[in-house]
């Protein structure tokens, strides 16, 4: 297994720039059905897309390995919902590669009796699951960062001798003088909420690029399985953000969320 987990780290890179010329692929193809080109270009850029496709199931051949490995370490972190959370997705992702390595026997002719649409169906189902929580665990880490910072904020307040600013809370919706109070106090705070939402994922790059990388790739099995029908172009366009996003964490190793 260790074998195979140095082989499918050392194929990362290139399974990530096949990824992102097949997404780009796919945009360009949608564009040049809109604009009107030639069929002939149009099946040429197609003909590329699924070359790319089927390169990058090669690549991905004992992912599961590596998926299952990730998995083996994640179930010993303290925090249960970081643990419960960053698990299943590991689980997901190394049924995903399972399901990815049947498409590829069949596409490559070694398996012809495939049912590549059942297989299809299932892998990207797997893979809708993973993404879920991996979604899940960033809600989870945003809403503990988003209570540590407004603690500090309320500790910085208390040490200055300061009050709450800009009296949000000075008179409640039933408060002589105040009539209908409650829904400018309401909007006050969810506008505070979200600067402070914004203030934590601009202090936390890993976080930020985490959760828009996951929210793009969330369209590619939504589109695919039929729940949300986005088009080529959309799909191609959110593959790609995230290919490109994916490239950055290898680039930069600090910007890859951990654990």
């Amino acid at each position: 297994m260790d074998a195979w987990v140095r082989f499918s780290a050392q194929s990362q890179a290139r399974e990530r720039l096949c990824r992102a010329a097949q997404y780009a692929c796919s945009l360009v193809g949608h564009a040049l059905q809109k604009h009107g080109a030639s069929p002939e270009l149009q099946k040429q850029i197609r003909q590329l897309e699924g070359h790319l496709s089927l390169g990058r199931k090669l690549l991905r051949l004992g992912n599961s390995a590596d998926a299952l490995e990730s998995a083996k370490r994640a179930v010993h972190l303290s925090d249960v919902v970081l643990r419960f959370c960053i698990t299943v997705s590991h689980l997901n992702r190394a049924l995903y590669f399972a399901c990815d390595n049947v498409l590829w026997a069949g596409k490559s002719g070694l398996a012809p009796r495939v049912d590549q649409e059942k297989w299809a169906q299932r892998s990207f189902r797997y893979y809708l699951f993973s993404l879920i929580m991996n979604l899940s665990r960033d809600a989870y880490e945003i809403r503990l960062l988003m209570e540590q910072e407004s603690s500090a904020c309320s500790r910085r307040l208390k040490g200055s001798g300061g009050g709450v600013p800009g009296g949000i809370e000075t008179a409640g919706p039933g408060s002589p003088g105040t009539p209908g109070g409650g829904l400018p106090q309401l909007a006050v705070k969810l506008q505070l909420r979200v600067l402070l939402l914004a203030r934590v994922l601009r202090g936390h790059p890993p976080l930020l690029l985490d959760v828009v990388r996951n929210a793009c790739d969330l369209f590619i099995p939504l589109d695919k399985l039929g729940l949300w029908r986005c088009g080529p172009g959309i799909v191609g366009l959110c593959g790609l953000v995230s290919s490109i996003l994916s490239i950055l964490t290898l680039i930069c190793p600090w910007l890859r969320l951990k654990p």
